[in-house]
């Protein structure tokens, strides 16, 4: 077996991305301390996993004992210091808002030991923007994961301005050891590695919407059948949080000044009326059966007003 550099890990934040992470290194063998300020999210975070391993388990992937042991290592707290006080690595999931970020990692500096490695996974925001807030920059790095992280093996890597290879290199190793590939990003840019291609994508698709061009059913109709994926583009944004979704958007716009890169309307009135995705039951799809996993939706045709409103013609 692997030599392991880490035993513990600290996960701070138990939203989506949080609470499968946590998961994922318990499943591998790692003892976790899962934090939020919440019990309420703590205790979404605990029937998600209940539910993702029954689901296993009906599979046959997991055994019963299998199922109690992997519980047995996720230890959840609502006190910080607790979650980080004997961790090898601490992997921060708080909302993508640089103030924040700044303010967690303040801490964590403060309630971690030495050693211990202080990896972020956001979305956008990269670890040099945080380092001024710690006294370890060496031992800090982007460490971003995908959602599902079981469906989605991929992790990239990213340092900042003092950033060690040996921080890198034992980054590199545990990600392997959760059988996930390490993709590293050589130097810094905003959006990482695969995040900057799907940005691109996704801003497109939204404006494609809101001016009019086409519903973002049919946006989806098309990514689906050109490349054999289980949802498109809305959808993806669905499972992501569409609250999510704007707050890097907004990374991007203020990073840029550009008007273009402003969330468009049409996110900004889907999370005012509190639908954000997966998380909520609705977004641009209602779920838990959202329409693009109905039989026969991919041939469905959605005509557009100008075909269908009499006055119209």
């Amino acid at each position: 077996m692997a030599i392991r550099h880490f035993q513990i890990i600290g996960v701070v934040g138990a939203g989506t991305m949080g609470a499968q992470i946590a998961l994922h290194c318990a499943a591998h063998g790692y003892r976790v301390r899962l934090f939020s300020r919440s019990t309420e999210t703590l205790q979404r975070a605990a029937q998600g996993h209940a539910l993702e391993l029954e689901q296993r388990l009906a599979r046959q992937d997991i055994t019963v004992d299998e199922q109690e042991g992997l519980l047995s290592r996720i230890q959840s707290t609502t006190d910080m210091q607790e979650a980080v006080a004997k961790a090898d690595l601490v992997i921060e999931n708080v909302p993508e808002d640089l103030e924040i970020k700044r303010a967690v990692f303040g801490q964590l500096d403060r309630l971690s030991p030495h050693h211990t490695l202080l990896a972020t996974n956001s979305s956008s925001i990269c670890i040099s923007a945080l380092e001024d807030v710690t006294q370890r920059s060496e031992r800090m790095l982007n460490m971003h994961f995908y959602s599902p992280v079981w469906q989605r093996p991929m992790v990239e890597l990213m340092g900042g301005t003092a950033t060690t290879e040996e921080t890198m290199a034992r980054a590199r190793h545990f990600v392997r050891t959760l059988d996930l590939t390490p993709l590293s990003v050589r130097k810094e840019s905003m959006g990482f590695l695969f995040n900057r291609v799907w940005r691109a994508i996704k801003k497109e698709c939204l404006h494609l919407v809101d001016d009019g061009v086409a519903s973002f059913e049919d946006v989806d109709r098309a990514w689906i059948i050109a490349f054999k994926t289980p949802a498109g583009p809305f959808g993806f944004m669905d499972m992501v949080g569409l609250d999510v979704v704007r707050d890097i958007e907004m990374g991007y716009y203020r990073a840029s000044g550009d008007a273009s890169d402003a969330p468009p309307q049409i996110l900004l009135d889907k999370i005012a009326k509190g639908e954000l995705g997966l998380k909520t039951g609705k977004g641009f799809y209602s779920y838990p059966r959202p329409a693009f996993q109905e039989p026969g939706w991919l041939k469905r045709d959605d005509p557009s007003p100008s075909t269908t409103d009499p006055a119209a013609s």
